[in-house]
């Protein structure tokens, strides 16, 4: 059976509070690895996950890729505290390198368990000692202290762990430490990954998704459930709120000067967001916005949106560009969905000369042109809620 160390970074930093974070990201691991039967402990501020099989390994690695609050974990040997049976699993672990040709190392080790009778440079230099006494000629292995090929870490703490490669983490903060977010998702390339970004430092999401049948087909909606799916491989699952829009971009684009007819629909979108948002202990709304992007994402535009949400609204893309936002998509396995070539309420009943610097008080004046509760209430009854996973 394999045994799995997990490493956490910003974690470390939360002082008093820090168990908090740990159990919370001791509890999502086990959710994600929920099928299948390993344990995972928390012992000395370290995690480790236990009894792993080798047909489940690489599942498990795989899963532990996309949990936010990992900054790496390693493959790891564990022997008793005592140094023959360190030495003897050292062994095993300068095997598994020399497997992949590497020949140079040197020791680091740390010594958690103060009551050890050896000091870290003690082990290091005995352990050291025993591979080249026993594996120089064998293995023609050496030791590098400037530029080995692997470092063989030992960790002295209930056992001993010891270990030589590490695999890359997410990082963040654990899922569902800074409270719940619901994330306008267009399907586009922008919106998911806004959603990435924010659920990463630890932010529950709920997905709000317009659609105008018959403009939007079914495929449309499909697209945006698809990127849910991917949303929902780092954070567990996702409620997705599906509002009919039809209606409103209609009576929008009949009654209202046509140029103000993006930003009407904007702030539409805003305050139904508001209500789903409170109505499911959401703090926050999230937006793909990037400042400049398009006519609706001007800094005027964005004052007019602003307006019509009384709870605050994260853009976190705000100042990044396209490519930055295509590479992160590309990153996190959204890109390929987003484009797709399937319409969304955003690129129908588009103005040909949009406003590009609304004025507030002309924007809040086209809209008395509308019953915007009545509109408002009619969409927010008619949505449909389905659970992502």
């Amino acid at each position: 059976m394999k045994t799995i160390l997990i490493k956490f970074g910003e974690i470390a930093l939360k002082g008093q509070n820090r168990p908090i974070f740990e159990d919370k990201l001791v509890a999502n691991i086990k959710q994600r690895l929920r099928e299948f039967n390993i344990s995972v402990e928390k012992e000395q501020g370290r995690i480790y996950i236990k009894n792993i099989s080798d047909n489940e390994y690489n599942k498990i690695v795989e899963r532990l890729k996309k949990v936010f609050g990992i900054v790496g974990f390693t493959l790891c040997e564990v022997a008793d505290k005592d140094i023959e049976s360190i030495k003897k699993a050292a062994e095993v672990v300068l095997q598994s390198q020399y497997e992949k040709d590497k020949k140079t190392f040197k020791v680091e080790s740390r010594r958690g368990d103060k009551s050890f009778p050896y000091t870290s440079p003690e082990i290091s230099k005995l352990v050291g000692a025993h591979l080249i006494k026993n594996y120089k000629d064998r293995l023609n292995i050496s030791v590098d202290v400037h530029n080995p090929d692997f470092v063989l870490e030992i960790e002295v703490r209930d056992k001993v762990y010891l270990y030589a490669e590490q695999y890359k983490g997410i990082g963040g903060m654990p899922l569902g430490t800074n409270g719940k977010a619901h994330l306008l998702l267009s399907g586009g390339i922008d919106s998911p990954v806004a959603g990435f970004l924010v659920a990463k430092r630890g932010v529950e999401l709920e997905a709000i998704h317009f659609f105008s049948f018959p403009y939007t087909g079914e495929k449309a909606k499909e697209k945006v459930i698809d990127l849910c799916k991917v949303l929902a491989s780092y954070t567990t699952q996702i409620k997705l709120h599906l509002v009919p829009f039809t209606e409103i971009q209609t009576q929008i684009y009949e009654k209202c000067n046509e140029r103000y007819l993006t930003i009407i629909m904007r702030r539409f979108m805003m305050k139904i967001s508001e209500i789903i948002a409170k109505s499911n202990g959401g703090q926050a709304i999230i937006t793909g916005e990037s400042i400049g992007q398009v006519a609706s994402q001007t800094m005027e535009s964005i004052v007019c949106t602003d307006n019509a949400a009384q709870i605050p609204v994260f853009r976190p893309l705000i100042g990044f560009d396209k490519e930055e936002i295509v590479t992160i998509s590309k990153n996190i396995g959204t890109y390929d969905i987003s484009i797709l070539p399937y319409e969304d309420c955003c690129t129908v009943f588009v103005p040909k000369h949009p406003k590009t610097k609304p004025s507030l008080l002309d924007v809040i004046e086209e809209e008395k042109k509308l019953d915007v509760e009545g509109l408002i209430n009619e969409a927010y009854e008619k949505t449909e809620v389905l659970l992502i996973r």
